[in-house]
């Protein structure tokens, strides 16, 4: 009995454990734009550059600590790991990159659409590419998702962009990813590495000419453009601890801190237009996503 005892009291603390990591990894994702903006006036493709080489160097770093170095040297040789690594790497390059340019352009709000739409695409992927079970309430929350975005579209007279290409990058990434097997930080490290060289000889023409962080930033600037990479990472590894301590019903409710953080910072912070229309059409999403989290949720406990 004080055996079951303790084995219910520690899965009890990993489990809050788990929520802790997750509630700090969504926290930290829904302020980042506060972070972006603060390295102003370094121009937004600058910044991409040097996070794809810092990122690059410290999940190395951390990849050596948590896999050692001869798992290192041969992740990559399963048929086709090169491939899938380098098409992860282009779509979360892809997504990083428009989210850094969305943020500082100043579209935080279109920015938390997307974060908003992405497990709703992960979930759509999942059940046209992998064959998932087509629930009723991914059905309504697909429809109501696509209401939302559709009076926006109405509204502006345009597609958002922004939300969609965000949602989507990573819809493909999280696809891609699934026949993926390595450590998320090593995964990291295999998904920059072959976008480094290109991206440290644009980062030293930019130097060299006058055009990169160096001429922009003031020394302190500069300094907090170097924590790109560790600030990136952290927010990476503290997700697939979490991911490893609670469930992942717990971990999607959580995920929605994110957006809804950037959602009002973007309202409140920066001031960007928001009218009623737009309230409407997140209300919408935020149904659609509620749905959603319902039906997964009773298929988890399931």
């Amino acid at each position: 009995m004080n055996q079951n005892t303790g084995m219910v009291g520690r899965t009890v603390l990993q489990n809050r454990k788990g929520i802790v990591l997750a509630l700090t990894s969504y926290i930290i994702w829904g302020v980042m734009p506060l972070y972006w903006q603060e390295l102003k006036p370094v121009d937004s493709w600058v910044i991409i550059f040097y996070r794809i080489v810092l990122v690059a160097v410290v999940s190395f770093i951390g990849a050596i600590k948590t896999d050692g170095w001869d798992e290192i040297k041969s992740g990559m040789k399963p048929r086709g790991a090169k491939a899938l690594f380098f098409l992860a790497g282009v779509f979360i390059t892809a997504n990083w990159s428009l989210y850094v340019w969305a943020v500082n352009a100043g579209f935080v709000i279109q920015t938390s659409i997307g974060h908003y739409l992405e497990p709703l695409m992960i979930a759509g992927f999942g059940m046209v590419l992998f064959k998932e079970k087509a629930s009723k309430n991914k059905f309504i929350a697909f429809g109501l998702a696509g209401a939302g975005v559709l009076v926006m579209i109405v509204h502006f007279g345009e597609v958002p962009i922004i939300a969609v290409g965000l949602g989507s990058t990573f819809a493909i990434y999280a696809a891609i990813k699934k026949k993926l097997s390595c450590s998320s930080m090593l995964s990291l490290f295999y998904e920059t590495i072959f976008f480094v060289p290109a991206a440290l000889i644009i980062i030293i023409y930019l130097e060299c000419t006058g055009r990169g962080a160096l001429s922009m930033a003031s020394p302190a600037k500069y300094l907090l453009l170097m924590t790109v990479g560790l600030v990136t990472v952290i927010v990476l590894w503290l997700f697939a601890e979490a991911e490893t301590k609670t469930s992942l019903s717990n971990i999607g409710l959580i995920a929605y801190i994110a957006p809804t953080i950037s959602l009002l910072l973007g309202i409140f912070w920066f001031q960007e237009p928001f009218d009623l229309v737009q309230l409407c059409a997140f209300g919408i999403i935020w149904l659609g996503l509620i749905i959603f989290t319902i039906g997964e949720f009773r298929t988890m406990k399931k």
